[in-house]
């Protein structure tokens, strides 16, 4: 659940970045920005009085990779369709799934990969008639978004005391690296300034508190496909606040989702049987 509320959060992004004039870096810069400074007033305690993280590699990777991930979605989101940007963001799972078990040493299991599978289908019925070759530097970096949050989650579960700092110092790294490149871009109008708060306080600082929070109980595989109601959200904001309905293809891929998700959850707490290691 707090992992489902992240991604209920995240989902609103893709229509806060697209109406947003600004440019891709300096949108990225004012986000994180925001974010970093909400997550240093959420996790004082922990970041300072009760200083719960290490500077190991994982950490590293970590900062790196939130760095990374934040700045080629916002990209990939500019320089393409929402819907691309997502559906190629979160076909990164399929990373999450191959290299958990190395990375973080978990058994990949029989309903993680029927689950993924058969999200990743719904998906592909969501987004028919609005995927779109065009625009093919944004499909690039929906790829290298996708490779980056698989590489965050990973290195998030495997040294997941140090979350809470790396996200934050994420944040202020991405903030610090484009401040040289975005200096002479920072003036903003009120209309800007009012949704980049939105976006750095709820759609990264409170949905990073929640996912790193449920990220605790739950595997790097889990995690990331139930992460996937963020594109399957993703219309309901469109629909709410620009009034586009989803088509009815939208509809049935979101219930294959959903219904993945559901099902693989509830076989999780049944104790599905490990699938057994290669030959």
């Amino acid at each position: 659940m707090l992992i489902a509320g992240a991604a209920l959060l995240w989902s609103t992004g893709g229509i806060g970045i697209k109406s947003l004039p600004e440019a891709p870096l300096t949108v990225t810069f004012y986000r994180s920005l925001v974010a970093s400074m909400a997550l240093l007033l959420l996790y004082r305690g922990n970041l300072w009085r009760r200083r719960r993280w290490r500077f190991s590699p994982a950490f590293v990777v970590a900062l790196i990779s939130y760095a990374g991930c934040l700045t080629t979605f916002v990209t990939a989101t500019k320089w393409t369709t929402a819907a691309n940007a997502i559906f190629i963001q979160y076909a990164g799972v399929i990373w999450v799934m191959l290299f958990a078990p190395l990375v973080v040493g978990e058994v990949l299991r029989r309903i993680d990969v029927i689950a993924v599978a058969a999200a990743l289908s719904g998906m592909g019925l969501f987004f028919v008639g609005r995927f779109e070759m065009r625009g093919m530097a944004g499909n690039g970096m929906a790829v290298l978004s996708g490779i980056f949050f698989a590489a965050l989650l990973l290195a998030l579960r495997r040294e997941h005391a140090s979350s809470e700092a790396a996200i934050t110092f994420g944040n202020l790294l991405t903030a610090a690296v484009l401040l040289p490149f975005v200096a002479s871009t920072l003036h903003i109008s009120a209309r800007s300034l009012a949704i980049l708060l939105f976006l750095g306080v709820f759609q990264i600082a409170f949905a990073y508190l929640l996912f790193v929070k449920g990220l605790a109980h739950v595997t790097a595989v889990e995690a990331s496909l139930t992460g996937m109601i963020e594109p399957v959200a993703n219309p309901l904001w469109v629909f709410l606040i620009v009034g586009e309905r989803p088509s009815s293809f939208a509809l049935a891929g979101g219930a294959i989702v959903l219904g993945a998700i559901s099902w693989h959850t509830v076989k999780s707490a049944r104790g599905e049987p490990e699938l057994p290691p290669p030959d």
